[in-house]
Protein backbone atom coordinates (compact mmCIF):
# COMPACT_ATOMS: atom_id res chain seq x y z
CA UNK A 1 0.00 0.00 0.00
CA UNK A 2 1.22 3.53 -0.79
CA UNK A 3 2.81 5.22 2.24
CA UNK A 4 0.70 8.39 1.81
CA UNK A 5 -2.46 6.30 1.99
CA UNK A 6 -1.13 4.43 5.04
CA UNK A 7 -0.38 7.68 6.89
CA UNK A 8 -3.80 9.12 6.00
CA UNK A 9 -5.56 6.00 7.25
CA UNK A 10 -3.48 6.02 10.44
CA UNK A 11 -4.35 9.67 11.17
CA UNK A 12 -8.05 9.07 10.51
CA UNK A 13 -8.03 6.30 13.14
CA UNK A 14 -6.75 8.62 15.92
CA UNK A 15 -9.24 10.61 18.00
CA UNK A 16 -8.76 14.41 18.27
CA UNK A 17 -7.88 14.12 21.98
CA UNK A 18 -5.13 11.60 21.25
CA UNK A 19 -3.84 13.73 18.37
CA UNK A 20 -3.49 16.68 20.75
CA UNK A 21 -1.66 14.51 23.28
CA UNK A 22 0.59 12.96 20.66
CA UNK A 23 1.59 16.43 19.47
CA UNK A 24 2.25 17.49 23.08
CA UNK A 25 4.38 14.45 23.95
CA UNK A 26 6.47 14.84 20.78
CA UNK A 27 7.24 18.54 21.22
CA UNK A 28 9.49 19.53 24.08
CA UNK A 29 10.60 22.72 25.78
CA UNK A 30 14.28 21.83 26.05
CA UNK A 31 15.78 24.83 24.30
CA UNK A 32 16.10 28.26 25.86
CA UNK A 33 13.67 30.84 24.52
CA UNK A 34 14.16 34.40 23.30
CA UNK A 35 13.22 37.24 25.61
CA UNK A 36 9.49 37.81 25.86
CA UNK A 37 8.62 40.65 23.53
CA UNK A 38 11.37 39.84 21.05
CA UNK A 39 10.47 40.26 17.37
CA UNK A 40 12.59 37.29 16.36
CA UNK A 41 10.61 34.45 14.82
CA UNK A 42 12.00 31.03 15.76
CA UNK A 43 11.00 27.43 16.02
CA UNK A 44 9.22 28.12 19.31
CA UNK A 45 6.51 30.04 17.45
CA UNK A 46 6.43 27.33 14.77
CA UNK A 47 5.95 24.66 17.43
CA UNK A 48 3.07 26.59 18.97
CA UNK A 49 1.40 27.35 15.64
CA UNK A 50 -0.38 23.99 15.11
CA UNK A 51 -1.92 24.18 18.59
CA UNK A 52 -2.93 27.83 18.16
CA UNK A 53 -4.58 27.34 14.77
CA UNK A 54 -6.36 24.21 15.95
CA UNK A 55 -7.93 26.16 18.82
CA UNK A 56 -8.74 29.19 16.65
CA UNK A 57 -10.19 27.31 13.66
CA UNK A 58 -11.52 24.18 15.40
CA UNK A 59 -9.75 21.83 13.00
CA UNK A 60 -6.70 19.62 13.27
CA UNK A 61 -5.26 20.31 9.82
CA UNK A 62 -1.92 21.73 11.06
CA UNK A 63 -1.47 19.04 13.70
CA UNK A 64 -2.13 16.39 11.04
CA UNK A 65 0.49 18.02 8.82
CA UNK A 66 2.95 18.07 11.72
CA UNK A 67 2.44 14.36 12.42
CA UNK A 68 2.71 13.51 8.70
CA UNK A 69 6.01 15.39 8.55
CA UNK A 70 7.27 13.42 11.56
CA UNK A 71 6.40 10.12 9.95
CA UNK A 72 8.00 11.13 6.64
CA UNK A 73 11.17 12.26 8.40
CA UNK A 74 11.48 8.96 10.23
CA UNK A 75 10.70 6.99 7.08
CA UNK A 76 13.62 8.62 5.23
CA UNK A 77 15.98 8.67 8.21
CA UNK A 78 19.11 6.57 8.05
CA UNK A 79 20.46 5.70 11.49
CA UNK A 80 24.07 6.84 11.78
CA UNK A 81 26.24 4.53 13.87
CA UNK A 82 27.89 5.88 17.04
CA UNK A 83 26.54 9.40 16.60
CA UNK A 84 23.42 10.42 18.56
CA UNK A 85 21.41 13.02 16.66
CA UNK A 86 18.39 15.18 17.37
CA UNK A 87 16.33 12.89 15.13
CA UNK A 88 17.28 9.93 17.33
CA UNK A 89 15.70 11.63 20.34
CA UNK A 90 12.62 12.62 18.34
CA UNK A 91 12.19 9.11 16.96
CA UNK A 92 12.29 7.55 20.44
CA UNK A 93 9.90 10.16 21.85
CA UNK A 94 7.49 9.67 18.98
CA UNK A 95 7.54 5.89 19.38
CA UNK A 96 7.07 6.02 23.17
CA UNK A 97 4.16 8.50 22.85
CA UNK A 98 2.46 6.36 20.18
CA UNK A 99 2.92 3.26 22.33
CA UNK A 100 1.55 5.02 25.44
CA UNK A 101 -1.52 6.30 23.54
CA UNK A 102 -1.96 2.95 21.72
CA UNK A 103 -1.70 4.55 18.28
CA UNK A 104 1.53 3.00 16.96
CA UNK A 105 1.57 3.26 13.14
CA UNK A 106 1.69 -0.26 11.64
CA UNK A 107 4.37 0.97 9.23
CA UNK A 108 6.72 2.38 11.91
CA UNK A 109 10.19 0.85 11.49
CA UNK A 110 10.89 -0.86 14.83
CA UNK A 111 14.31 -2.01 13.62
CA UNK A 112 15.37 1.63 13.43
CA UNK A 113 14.18 2.15 16.99
CA UNK A 114 16.23 -0.82 18.13
CA UNK A 115 19.26 0.55 16.26
CA UNK A 116 18.83 3.93 17.97
CA UNK A 117 18.53 2.24 21.37
CA UNK A 118 21.80 0.45 20.59
CA UNK A 119 23.47 3.83 20.09
CA UNK A 120 22.21 4.91 23.51
CA UNK A 121 23.73 1.70 24.93
CA UNK A 122 20.40 0.73 26.46
CA UNK A 123 20.09 -2.51 28.37
CA UNK A 124 17.11 -4.83 27.91
CA UNK A 125 15.35 -3.20 30.88
CA UNK A 126 15.94 0.28 29.48
CA UNK A 127 14.28 -0.57 26.17
CA UNK A 128 10.86 -0.41 27.79
CA UNK A 129 8.91 2.41 26.09
CA UNK A 130 7.82 3.78 29.48
CA UNK A 131 11.37 4.87 30.26
CA UNK A 132 11.32 7.13 27.20
CA UNK A 133 8.19 9.04 28.26
CA UNK A 134 8.71 12.43 29.91
CA UNK A 135 7.25 12.02 33.42
CA UNK A 136 6.67 15.79 33.71
CA UNK A 137 4.49 15.71 30.58
CA UNK A 138 2.54 12.75 31.98
CA UNK A 139 1.71 14.78 35.10
CA UNK A 140 0.54 17.70 32.94
CA UNK A 141 -1.60 15.31 30.90
CA UNK A 142 -3.36 14.20 34.08
CA UNK A 143 -3.88 17.82 35.12
CA UNK A 144 -5.50 18.46 31.74
CA UNK A 145 -7.73 15.41 32.12
CA UNK A 146 -8.87 16.71 35.54
CA UNK A 147 -10.05 20.05 34.10
CA UNK A 148 -13.26 20.70 32.23
CA UNK A 149 -13.23 22.86 29.09
CA UNK A 150 -14.57 25.75 31.18
CA UNK A 151 -11.59 25.51 33.52
CA UNK A 152 -9.05 25.65 30.69
CA UNK A 153 -10.96 28.59 29.20
CA UNK A 154 -10.70 30.39 32.56
CA UNK A 155 -6.95 29.73 32.63
CA UNK A 156 -6.68 31.25 29.16
CA UNK A 157 -8.56 34.37 30.25
CA UNK A 158 -6.28 34.77 33.26
CA UNK A 159 -3.18 34.34 31.09
CA UNK A 160 -4.36 36.97 28.58
CA UNK A 161 -4.63 39.52 31.37
CA UNK A 162 -0.87 39.46 31.94
CA UNK A 163 0.25 42.02 29.34
CA UNK A 164 3.94 41.73 30.20
CA UNK A 165 3.87 38.00 29.60
CA UNK A 166 2.08 37.98 26.23
CA UNK A 167 3.61 41.10 24.67
CA UNK A 168 5.02 40.44 21.20
CA UNK A 169 4.04 36.75 21.06
CA UNK A 170 2.18 36.32 17.77
CA UNK A 171 0.61 32.94 18.47
CA UNK A 172 -1.27 34.45 21.41
CA UNK A 173 -3.18 36.69 18.98
CA UNK A 174 -4.05 33.78 16.69
CA UNK A 175 -6.26 32.21 19.35
CA UNK A 176 -7.94 35.45 20.42
CA UNK A 177 -9.50 36.47 23.70
CA UNK A 178 -12.55 34.26 23.81
CA UNK A 179 -12.50 30.60 22.73
CA UNK A 180 -14.91 27.70 22.73
CA UNK A 181 -12.90 24.75 24.11
CA UNK A 182 -15.81 22.32 23.99
CA UNK A 183 -15.35 20.51 20.66
CA UNK A 184 -13.48 17.25 21.25
CA UNK A 185 -9.74 17.78 21.52
CA UNK A 186 -9.82 21.60 21.63
CA UNK A 187 -9.59 21.70 25.43
CA UNK A 188 -6.40 19.64 25.27
CA UNK A 189 -4.90 21.82 22.53
CA UNK A 190 -5.57 25.01 24.48
CA UNK A 191 -4.19 23.60 27.74
CA UNK A 192 -1.06 22.27 26.04
CA UNK A 193 -0.61 25.61 24.28
CA UNK A 194 -0.66 27.38 27.68
CA UNK A 195 1.87 24.90 29.11
CA UNK A 196 4.30 25.08 26.19
CA UNK A 197 3.98 28.86 26.08
CA UNK A 198 4.92 29.19 29.76
CA UNK A 199 7.82 26.77 29.27
CA UNK A 200 9.16 28.64 26.25
CA UNK A 201 8.93 31.89 28.20
CA UNK A 202 10.98 30.33 31.04
CA UNK A 203 8.11 30.75 33.49
CA UNK A 204 7.70 27.07 34.36
CA UNK A 205 9.72 23.86 34.10
CA UNK A 206 9.50 20.35 35.59
CA UNK A 207 10.22 21.74 39.10
CA UNK A 208 9.05 25.36 39.00
CA UNK A 209 5.30 25.26 38.37
CA UNK A 210 4.09 28.22 40.47
CA UNK A 211 2.91 30.23 37.48
CA UNK A 212 0.76 27.36 36.21
CA UNK A 213 -0.58 26.70 39.71
CA UNK A 214 -1.65 30.35 39.99
CA UNK A 215 -3.55 30.15 36.71
CA UNK A 216 -5.37 27.01 37.87
CA UNK A 217 -6.13 28.60 41.25
CA UNK A 218 -8.10 31.35 39.47
CA UNK A 219 -10.55 28.84 38.01
CA UNK A 220 -14.11 28.60 39.34
CA UNK A 221 -14.27 25.38 41.38
CA UNK A 222 -17.92 24.69 40.56
CA UNK A 223 -17.48 24.67 36.78
CA UNK A 224 -13.83 23.88 36.07
CA UNK A 225 -13.14 20.39 37.49
CA UNK A 226 -14.12 16.95 36.32
CA UNK A 227 -16.20 14.87 38.73
CA UNK A 228 -14.27 13.79 41.80
CA UNK A 229 -11.57 16.43 41.32
CA UNK A 230 -11.02 19.76 43.07
CA UNK A 231 -8.78 22.75 42.41
CA UNK A 232 -6.69 21.81 45.46
CA UNK A 233 -6.33 18.23 44.24
CA UNK A 234 -5.15 19.41 40.81
CA UNK A 235 -2.68 21.92 42.23
CA UNK A 236 -1.34 19.35 44.73
CA UNK A 237 -0.53 16.99 41.85
CA UNK A 238 1.90 19.63 40.55
CA UNK A 239 3.67 19.89 43.89
CA UNK A 240 5.19 16.41 43.67
CA UNK A 241 8.27 15.51 41.70
CA UNK A 242 7.14 13.92 38.44
CA UNK A 243 8.04 10.24 38.64
CA UNK A 244 5.13 8.74 36.71
CA UNK A 245 5.06 5.21 35.34
CA UNK A 246 7.98 2.80 35.08
CA UNK A 247 10.73 3.12 36.09
CA UNK A 248 10.60 5.12 39.32
CA UNK A 249 14.25 6.02 38.71
CA UNK A 250 17.82 4.79 38.58
CA UNK A 251 19.33 3.28 41.73
CA UNK A 252 23.09 3.06 42.29
CA UNK A 253 24.27 0.80 45.13
CA UNK A 254 27.90 1.17 46.23
CA UNK A 255 28.98 -1.05 49.10
CA UNK A 256 32.37 -1.79 50.66
CA UNK A 257 32.35 -5.46 51.66
CA UNK A 258 35.88 -5.87 53.03
CA UNK A 259 35.88 -5.67 56.83
CA UNK A 260 32.10 -5.13 57.06
CA UNK A 261 30.17 -8.15 58.34
CA UNK A 262 26.70 -8.39 56.83
CA UNK A 263 27.58 -6.19 53.84
CA UNK A 264 26.12 -8.70 51.36
CA UNK A 265 22.85 -8.55 53.28
CA UNK A 266 22.87 -4.77 52.83
CA UNK A 267 23.27 -5.18 49.08
CA UNK A 268 20.48 -7.76 48.88
CA UNK A 269 18.05 -5.59 50.86
CA UNK A 270 18.72 -2.40 48.94
CA UNK A 271 18.50 -4.23 45.61
CA UNK A 272 15.22 -5.82 46.64
CA UNK A 273 13.58 -2.60 47.78
CA UNK A 274 14.80 -0.65 44.74
CA UNK A 275 13.33 -3.25 42.39
CA UNK A 276 10.16 -3.36 44.47
CA UNK A 277 9.90 0.41 43.96
CA UNK A 278 10.33 -0.05 40.23
CA UNK A 279 13.88 1.23 39.89
CA UNK A 280 16.51 0.03 37.46
CA UNK A 281 19.48 -0.91 39.62
CA UNK A 282 23.26 -1.02 39.28
CA UNK A 283 25.56 -2.37 42.01
CA UNK A 284 29.24 -1.64 42.62
CA UNK A 285 30.89 -3.89 45.22
CA UNK A 286 34.07 -2.68 46.91
CA UNK A 287 34.24 0.70 45.16
CA UNK A 288 37.49 2.64 44.84
CA UNK A 289 37.95 6.26 43.85
CA UNK A 290 38.53 5.10 40.28
CA UNK A 291 35.22 3.21 40.43
CA UNK A 292 33.40 6.35 41.56
CA UNK A 293 34.89 8.41 38.73
CA UNK A 294 33.87 5.77 36.20
CA UNK A 295 30.32 5.68 37.59
CA UNK A 296 30.06 9.47 37.39
CA UNK A 297 31.24 9.34 33.78
CA UNK A 298 28.68 6.61 33.04
CA UNK A 299 25.81 8.66 34.47
CA UNK A 300 26.63 11.51 32.10
CA UNK A 301 25.70 9.37 29.08
CA UNK A 302 22.65 10.59 27.12
CA UNK A 303 20.40 7.66 28.04
CA UNK A 304 20.25 8.76 31.68
CA UNK A 305 18.32 11.89 30.79
CA UNK A 306 15.30 9.59 30.30
CA UNK A 307 15.32 8.68 34.02
CA UNK A 308 13.13 10.74 36.35
CA UNK A 309 15.16 10.33 39.57
CA UNK A 310 18.46 9.10 41.02
CA UNK A 311 18.90 7.16 44.25
CA UNK A 312 22.32 6.23 45.63
CA UNK A 313 23.17 3.98 48.57
CA UNK A 314 26.78 4.33 49.76
CA UNK A 315 27.74 1.87 52.52
CA UNK A 316 31.20 1.78 54.09
CA UNK A 317 33.20 2.59 57.22
CA UNK A 318 33.79 6.25 57.90
CA UNK A 319 34.57 9.09 60.29
CA UNK A 320 33.34 12.65 60.71
CA UNK A 321 34.57 13.82 57.28
CA UNK A 322 35.54 10.78 55.21
CA UNK A 323 34.42 7.38 53.96
CA UNK A 324 36.76 4.40 53.64
CA UNK A 325 36.95 2.71 50.23
CA UNK A 326 37.74 -0.91 49.42
CA UNK A 327 41.47 -0.27 48.86
CA UNK A 328 41.84 1.51 52.22
CA UNK A 329 41.89 4.97 50.67
CA UNK A 330 39.39 7.57 51.87
CA UNK A 331 37.24 10.16 50.12
CA UNK A 332 35.73 13.29 51.55
CA UNK A 333 32.02 12.80 52.12
CA UNK A 334 31.35 16.40 51.06
CA UNK A 335 33.23 15.87 47.78
CA UNK A 336 31.10 12.84 47.00
CA UNK A 337 27.85 14.62 47.81
CA UNK A 338 28.62 17.73 45.78
CA UNK A 339 30.00 15.98 42.70
CA UNK A 340 27.10 13.64 41.97
CA UNK A 341 24.20 16.14 42.12
CA UNK A 342 25.95 18.29 39.49
CA UNK A 343 25.54 15.62 36.78
CA UNK A 344 23.61 17.30 33.97
CA UNK A 345 21.42 14.29 33.06
CA UNK A 346 19.71 14.49 36.47
CA UNK A 347 19.27 18.26 36.78
CA UNK A 348 15.78 19.35 37.88
CA UNK A 349 15.15 15.77 39.07
CA UNK A 350 15.10 14.40 42.63
CA UNK A 351 18.37 12.87 43.81
CA UNK A 352 18.44 10.88 47.07
CA UNK A 353 21.67 9.77 48.78
CA UNK A 354 21.66 7.26 51.62
CA UNK A 355 25.01 7.66 53.37
CA UNK A 356 25.50 4.61 55.59
CA UNK A 357 28.72 4.83 57.61
CA UNK A 358 30.00 5.92 60.97
CA UNK A 359 30.66 9.64 61.29
CA UNK A 360 32.74 9.34 64.44
CA UNK A 361 33.12 7.20 67.58
CA UNK A 362 30.73 8.95 69.95
CA UNK A 363 27.60 7.19 71.12
CA UNK A 364 24.48 8.07 73.08
CA UNK A 365 25.10 5.62 75.93
CA UNK A 366 22.38 4.33 78.20
CA UNK A 367 23.20 3.75 81.89
CA UNK A 368 21.59 1.23 84.18
CA UNK A 369 21.28 -2.50 84.75
CA UNK A 370 17.88 -2.66 83.06
CA UNK A 371 19.55 -2.35 79.66
CA UNK A 372 21.87 -5.33 80.07
CA UNK A 373 21.37 -7.88 77.33
CA UNK A 374 18.87 -5.66 75.49
CA UNK A 375 20.71 -5.03 72.25
CA UNK A 376 19.59 -5.23 68.64
CA UNK A 377 23.16 -5.67 67.50
CA UNK A 378 23.20 -9.38 68.34
CA UNK A 379 22.33 -12.13 65.89
CA UNK A 380 18.79 -12.58 67.21
CA UNK A 381 17.89 -9.25 65.56
CA UNK A 382 16.68 -11.09 62.48
CA UNK A 383 14.87 -8.79 60.09
CA UNK A 384 16.43 -9.39 56.69
CA UNK A 385 15.42 -8.95 53.08
CA UNK A 386 13.29 -12.12 53.21
CA UNK A 387 11.00 -10.42 55.72
CA UNK A 388 10.50 -7.14 53.85
CA UNK A 389 6.75 -6.95 54.12
CA UNK A 390 4.21 -6.32 51.37
CA UNK A 391 1.70 -4.63 53.25
CA UNK A 392 3.52 37.38 52.69
CA UNK A 393 5.52 39.42 50.34
CA UNK A 394 4.59 40.46 46.80
CA UNK A 395 7.53 39.06 44.88
CA UNK A 396 7.19 40.23 41.29
CA UNK A 397 8.32 38.36 38.18
CA UNK A 398 11.06 40.91 37.63
CA UNK A 399 13.00 39.51 40.61
CA UNK A 400 12.33 35.85 39.85
CA UNK A 401 14.52 33.52 37.80
CA UNK A 402 14.39 29.78 37.21
CA UNK A 403 17.24 29.53 34.71
CA UNK A 404 20.13 29.11 37.16
CA UNK A 405 19.99 26.37 39.77
CA UNK A 406 22.37 25.58 42.63
CA UNK A 407 23.80 22.08 42.02
CA UNK A 408 22.57 20.76 45.39
CA UNK A 409 18.96 21.76 44.74
CA UNK A 410 16.50 18.86 44.36
CA UNK A 411 18.85 16.71 46.45
CA UNK A 412 18.17 14.91 49.71
CA UNK A 413 20.97 13.36 51.80
CA UNK A 414 19.92 10.80 54.40
CA UNK A 415 22.54 9.92 57.04
CA UNK A 416 22.47 6.72 59.07
CA UNK A 417 23.79 8.61 62.12
CA UNK A 418 24.54 12.12 63.34
CA UNK A 419 27.92 13.83 63.15
CA UNK A 420 30.72 12.31 65.29
CA UNK A 421 28.61 9.24 66.19
CA UNK A 422 28.61 5.51 65.46
CA UNK A 423 26.38 3.83 62.92
CA UNK A 424 25.33 0.45 64.35
CA UNK A 425 25.46 -2.96 62.70
CA UNK A 426 24.02 -6.40 63.32
CA UNK A 427 26.53 -9.26 63.26
CA UNK A 428 25.09 -11.04 60.25
CA UNK A 429 22.61 -8.60 58.76
CA UNK A 430 24.74 -5.50 58.34
CA UNK A 431 23.53 -1.96 58.92
CA UNK A 432 20.43 -1.71 61.11
CA UNK A 433 19.64 1.61 59.43
CA UNK A 434 19.57 -0.04 55.99
CA UNK A 435 17.38 -2.85 57.31
CA UNK A 436 14.79 -0.53 58.87
CA UNK A 437 14.80 1.85 55.88
CA UNK A 438 14.05 -1.01 53.47
CA UNK A 439 11.31 -2.44 55.70
CA UNK A 440 9.56 0.93 56.11
CA UNK A 441 9.74 1.73 52.40
CA UNK A 442 8.30 -1.67 51.51
CA UNK A 443 5.47 -1.17 53.99
CA UNK A 444 4.54 2.20 52.55
CA UNK A 445 4.42 1.39 48.84
CA UNK A 446 0.89 2.04 47.51
CA UNK A 447 0.02 4.22 50.51
CA UNK A 448 0.89 7.51 48.85
CA UNK A 449 3.51 8.42 51.47
CA UNK A 450 6.30 10.85 50.74
CA UNK A 451 9.94 9.89 51.20
CA UNK A 452 10.42 12.49 53.93
CA UNK A 453 7.45 11.09 55.87
CA UNK A 454 9.08 7.67 55.75
CA UNK A 455 12.45 9.10 56.84
CA UNK A 456 10.77 10.76 59.83
CA UNK A 457 9.18 7.41 60.72
CA UNK A 458 12.59 5.79 60.26
CA UNK A 459 14.15 8.27 62.68
CA UNK A 460 11.54 7.36 65.30
CA UNK A 461 11.85 3.63 64.67
CA UNK A 462 15.66 3.51 64.70
CA UNK A 463 15.93 5.56 67.89
CA UNK A 464 13.78 3.05 69.77
CA UNK A 465 16.25 0.23 69.10
CA UNK A 466 18.84 -0.61 71.74
CA UNK A 467 22.25 -1.46 70.32
CA UNK A 468 25.45 -2.72 71.88
CA UNK A 469 29.10 -2.14 71.04
CA UNK A 470 31.25 -5.14 70.13
CA UNK A 471 34.21 -4.12 72.31
CA UNK A 472 35.02 -5.29 75.85
CA UNK A 473 32.91 -2.56 77.48
CA UNK A 474 29.71 -3.82 75.79
CA UNK A 475 28.02 -0.42 76.03
CA UNK A 476 24.31 -0.24 75.20
CA UNK A 477 23.49 2.85 73.14
CA UNK A 478 20.95 4.40 70.79
CA UNK A 479 21.44 5.62 67.23
CA UNK A 480 19.94 8.77 65.73
CA UNK A 481 19.60 9.27 61.98
CA UNK A 482 18.70 12.43 60.10
CA UNK A 483 18.50 13.95 56.63
CA UNK A 484 19.32 17.23 54.91
CA UNK A 485 16.83 18.21 52.23
CA UNK A 486 17.24 20.62 49.34
CA UNK A 487 14.00 19.41 47.77
CA UNK A 488 11.72 21.95 46.12
CA UNK A 489 8.86 19.50 45.69
CA UNK A 490 7.59 16.42 47.50
CA UNK A 491 8.89 13.00 46.41
CA UNK A 492 6.23 10.33 46.80
CA UNK A 493 6.77 6.62 46.65
CA UNK A 494 4.80 5.12 43.76
CA UNK A 495 1.22 4.01 44.29
CA UNK A 496 1.60 1.01 42.03
CA UNK A 497 4.50 -0.82 40.47
CA UNK A 498 4.74 -2.71 37.27
CA UNK A 499 5.78 -6.37 37.51
CA UNK A 500 9.09 -7.34 35.99
CA UNK A 501 7.41 -9.37 33.26
CA UNK A 502 5.99 -6.09 31.87
CA UNK A 503 9.50 -5.01 30.89
CA UNK A 504 10.16 -5.82 27.25
CA UNK A 505 13.59 -6.38 25.81
CA UNK A 506 12.60 -5.12 22.39
CA UNK A 507 10.17 -2.57 20.93
CA UNK A 508 6.59 -3.78 21.01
Amino acid sequence: MDEVIQVTQWLSSITPRKKAKLFFFTTHADASSPMVGSNDVDTHEETQLPLATTVALHNFKNIDEFLKKKVNTFSCYNVIENEITKTDYEYLRFYSACKYLDVVPPFLDLEKISAIQNKFEMTDEERDYRLLLDSADLVLEKVCDSLKPAGVSQMWTALRKDRNLIRGVKTIDIIGFFVDPNPTGIKECLFFFIVRFLQKADKINRVNTNRLERLIAQCDESSSCEEGKTIDFIIDSLRFYPTELYPFGFCLIMCVIEGRDGAMQEIEKTMEISRHLGMITHTEKNPTKETIELVKKELMKPKYQFYSSLTCWFMSHGDSNSMVLADGETIEREWFLTSFPDISTFQLKPKVFFMVSCRGANKFSLKGDEFEGQSATCDYYDIGSALIRNRMLDITDSVRDISYVQPMMDTLVAYSTILDHLSGRANTHGSIYVDRACVLMSENISRGRSLTEILEHLSQDLHEILQETMDEDRIVYKQACHYDSFFRKTLKLPYTRHPKEDVHSAPQ
